[in-house]
């Protein structure tokens, strides 16, 4: 089937095979002296310096005209003369040259009237054609599905996302910064794995061809990253893809990055420290100050964060004490009582109790909480991975840090008996037959391993595009991820 092109394209089309008479349109490679974001720095009347990139501005006039050309970090001016560039270097940048094409441009550096350093342009190279349009300069790209299909060209022209992925991959190194002085060492877990285990969630299911078995897309690296701690690892991380076949919405998605971190010998206290000193380490870091935005309002996250119990914090904004309706039974017919409206894609007399006290909480607690709290003392059945407390063994040593509504990190000290494993993954085992479909699979191969004996261990992860999203008050989670998830379009 034949394409057809709208007539901005083949005007561009036609310039391209122009262009083909002069040079090679697409030529194998450019030498620069600088990256553009480096022009600004330079003394005028340095000569020979040679810099590229794609056009996103152009002003031709008679015998002068000026370009802007553009990368992710930063932009430059050129100013073309027909008498440095020479008549016909000048005619062919007129004629044949488009904003969106990229070029390469050598020449001097001096300061314009208007105080902008500007490279003068003695050699123009011409280095790609782009054969559709830009969008129009002063209305951007403004239509959400086209900014999340067409990340590219987002980038081209939108500075808020220039600035939002720029600031994700510094964040992304600070991390690991932050964790490799700590003497953390990153390693790689399976993403294909025979059982999905480390998370209460629906796995995505596929087929191997070669071994002919189902697999599962991970859920959580955390089973692999603990058998590493089995192996020797005492202090282990990894920034894993992980992948749950749930809802969307705009703090959610399928396919999301996390870290996860391990350490031997530690409890979930020493994590609630190191959590914050992280955080607290990055957003100074990056921001030069201990201060996000957050809803429009500077929330100052220095000192100490506070603490409080998943049922103290339910209490807060709903009567229902989870301590005193401390079975399924007992806590749906209170819910019902009370005629709260939960959203669950799992019909609420199919969840066990840990995942209702769950949607009880994220419905009428988590969205109020604005400012960095550690949430504390979830019920056992809500946690299968982590240990019991030694005071109140229905309750786990564990916490949630949270940030505007949303989870940031899960952390716990983790269970490493594994006779008390094995017989909270058969509890599990039991609810996911009965259809809770977010219950865990029973994973006798992880038993296994935890067998050969496991140290004291504490573990914690922590969304990434959660905490940028928060970071750079982006309204959509997909605002974060550079190339999300979208259903294809009908051709």
């Amino acid at each position: 089937m034949a394409r057809t092109f709208s007539e901005q394209e083949m005007v561009r089309r036609n310039k391209l095979k122009e262009i083909s008479k002069y040079c090679n349109p697409y030529p194998e490679k450019y030498e620069r002296t600088h990256e553009l974001k480096e022009v600004k720095d330079l003394e005028d009347g340095v000569e020979g310096v040679r810099v590229a990139g794609r056009i996103v501005f152009m002003r031709k006039m008679g015998k002068l005209s000026f370009v802007r050309i553009r990368d992710i970090e930063g932009d430059c001016q050129l100013e073309l003369k027909v008498d440095t560039l020479g008549e016909e270097s000048y005619n062919f940048f007129k004629t044949l040259v488009d904003v969106g094409d990229f070029v390469g441009a050598e020449g001097e550096v001096f300061t314009t009237q208007t105080g902008e350093k500007t490279v003068r342009v003695h050699v123009l190279t011409f280095l790609g054609k782009a054969l559709k349009p830009l969008p129009e300069k002063f209305h951007g790209l403004t239509d959400i599905e086209t900014i999340y299909r067409n990340r590219y060209v987002d980038l081209i022209v939108n500075e808020e996302s220039r600035k939002r992925f720029l600031f994700r991959s510094n964040f992304v190194r600070e991390i690991r910064n932050f964790m490799d002085e700590k003497g953390y060492i990153e390693i790689e877990t399976p993403v294909l794995c025979s059982q999905p285990s480390g998370a209460l969630a629906k796995p995505f299911v596929t087929h191997h061809n070669a071994l002919d078995i189902d697999m599962y897309l991970r859920i959580a690296p955390e089973t692999y990253l603990k058998r590493a701690v089995i192996g020797g690892f005492n202090k282990v991380y990894e920034i894993a893809r992980n992948f749950r076949n749930e809802g969307m919405d705009p703090s959610h998605l399928q396919d999301f990055t996390a870290i996860e971190g391990y350490g031997a010998y530690l409890n979930y206290e020493d994590n609630i420290k190191l959590m914050q000193e992280m955080i607290q380490t990055i957003v100074l870091k990056l921001f030069g100050k201990l201060e996000i935005t957050v809803n429009g309002q500077l929330v100052d996250i220095s000192g100490d964060w506070p603490s409080i119990s998943m049922r103290d914090l339910i209490l807060k904004y709903c009567p229902i004490d989870i301590k005193e309706y401390n079975t399924k039974e007992t806590l749906l017919a209170k819910i019902y009582e009370t005629k709260l409206e939960i959203d669950s894609e799992t019909p609420l007399e199919d969840l066990g109790y840990g995942n209702l006290v769950d949607q009880l909480y994220k419905k009428v607690a988590r969205p109020n909480v604005v400012e960095p709290i550690f949430l504390t003392e979830h019920p056992i059945s809500l946690s299968p991975l982590a240990r019991a407390n030694d005071e109140d063994a229905s309750l786990t040593d564990r916490f949630q840090l949270i940030i505007n509504g949303a989870e940031i990190i899960n952390a716990y000290s983790e269970l490493v008996d594994p006779i008390e494993q094995e017989r909270r993954l058969l509890e599990q085992a039991k609810l996911k037959d009965s259809g809770d479909e977010e219950a865990m699979m029973m994973d006798y191969d992880y038993i296994n391993a935890m067998e050969y004996g496991m140290p004291p261990i504490s573990g914690w992860g922590m969304g990434i595009d959660r905490l940028v999203q928060i970071l750079t008050e982006a309204e959509n989670i997909r605002d974060c991820v550079l190339f999300p998830l979208m259903k294809p379009e009908d051709k």
